[in-house]
């Protein structure tokens, strides 16, 4: 296969592209022909005219990549080696959302073809590549694993807004259903990625490799969630504790926060759900989805215990938040705790406005029923900081106080703000 995709005789195929599979694709597309493909007519549009609707890559990107972007079906015909990058996302009861995934492996088993290759990079519980995606590769497509085609899972390792650990900077991990699928797949990715590759056991392996580094820093951030609680109640600072405790060779410095995204606040509950098939409760990761789950619920009562010791009627104040997107200097609002706090707000019936100059106001309005501020207003009773974009990090605490009335309030929730006035009641996680 590799020998043939070196030659450009056979093309490769990614399926998603989005934060993970538009890189990939236009990696690839730097010495191998490539389809990119997308249901997302509008994204197809934008790609053709080198415009990343994530607004990660430049225009210059596209350069040199040989590469066509469509959402026929019928030109994926010509792939071979298909890669699938779709979201892999929970619904409103935390429950593994398959259906994207799913989607993709029909679409690619109407066009599966004798000695292609499948790999999946979508964040997955272990075992679903074989057991949930597989069967319909084989079904729909009347070709059996093995004696027609090969399949393998490669976890993505994209870090939005992260312009240093770029996609072939980083260790790629590989995994295929039989000794040939993981020698040749690991020369596919191997032929682009700078950093190397790891060949996994097995599929499961990847699989479980990719889901526990997100769960992982799940559990230490929910850490230190629970530890700014505990020590919000003794009247001492979490980041000054953990400045100190850092000092310590061995220490791991994480630090406390809203965990949104489509990673880190979901991928724990993939595992959470194979391990319940299995009949085990898993307390400890459990327990940590909680405390995360919780936060813009301890914030937002925080706040009105500042606002009631200030002699205010939480009920008549102002609030001003600044930044939805689920993290720093990224568009992606996908799983924002933020809209989280502004609905706990709202739920003291104060008069939230949410200012967010990364985030786009259509598809805030479209995935929370939140209409962003466009004008900033200058009589807040209370501004919280929850995003940690360049703009806000260098503003500093007398521009917040401007935007602010008597007895201004500054909550920062990334600790960011420096130099505070005196005259500003400033809380930190």
């Amino acid at each position: 296969m590799f020998k043939e995709i070196e030659k450009k005789e056979k093309k490769i195929a990614v399926i998603g592209l989005g934060y993970v599979g538009l890189p990939l694709a236009l990696l690839f597309a730097r010495k191998y022909k490539v389809v990119g493909f997308d249901i997302n007519e509008k994204r197809i549009e934008m790609l053709r005219n080198r415009i990343d609707p994530s607004r990660e890559l430049s225009a210059s990107s596209f350069d040199n990549s040989d590469i066509e972007f469509t959402n026929d079906v019928e030109v994926l015909r010509s792939a071979h080696f298909f890669i699938v990058a779709v979201p892999t996302p929970v619904d409103e009861h935390k429950v593994p959302d398959l259906n994207p995934v799913l989607s993709a492996a029909r679409t690619i088993g109407k066009v599966l073809k004798k000695g292609d290759y499948v790999i999946f990079e979508s964040t997955v519980y272990p075992g679903c590549t074989e057991e949930d995606c597989l069967p319909i590769l084989e079904s729909v497509s009347n070709l059996r694993l093995g004696t027609d085609f090969k399949l393998g899972y490669s976890p993505e390792r994209i870090n939005p807004g992260d312009k240093k650990n770029t996609i072939e900077k980083v260790l790629k991990i590989v995994s295929g259903s039989d000794n040939e699928a993981l020698e040749e797949i690991a020369k596919v990715y191997g032929s682009v990625i700078e950093k190397g590759i790891y060949k996994a056991k097995s599929i499961r392996v990847a699989e479980a490799a990719k889901v526990i580094e997100n769960t992982q820093r799940d559990l230490n951030i929910s850490f230190m969630n629970e530890l700014s609680i505990i020590f919000d109640r003794m009247g001492i600072s979490t980041r000054d504790v953990i400045d100190a405790a850092s000092t310590k060779w061995n220490f791991l410095k994480f630090s406390p926060g809203l965990v949104g995204g489509h990673c880190i606040g979901v991928d724990p509950y993939y595992l959470l759900h194979k391990s319940h098939e299995l009949g085990y409760d898993p307390h400890v990761i459990l327990s940590g989805r909680r405390i995360n789950d919780k936060m813009p619920e301890f914030i937002a009562k925080k706040l009105v215990q500042i606002l009631i010791a200030k002699d205010k009627n939480p009920g008549n104040c102002k609030v001003l938040i600044l930044g939805i997107t689920f993290k720093e200097d990224v568009t992606d609002i996908r799983n924002s705790k933020v809209a989280d706090l502004y609905e706990e707000l709202k739920g003291y019936s104060m008069q939230v406005h949410v200012s967010d100059y990364m985030a786009d106001s259509h598809e805030v309005e479209e995935e929370y029923h939140i209409t962003l501020t466009q004008k900033i207003d200058n009589d807040y009773d209370a501004i919280i900081v929850a995003v940690s974009h360049q703009q806000y990090t260098e503003m500093k605490s007398v521009d917040y106080k401007k935007l602010m009335n008597s007895n201004p309030i500054l909550i920062d929730l990334k600790g960011v703000c420096k130099d505070i006035d005196p005259e500003i009641h400033y809380w930190s996680l």
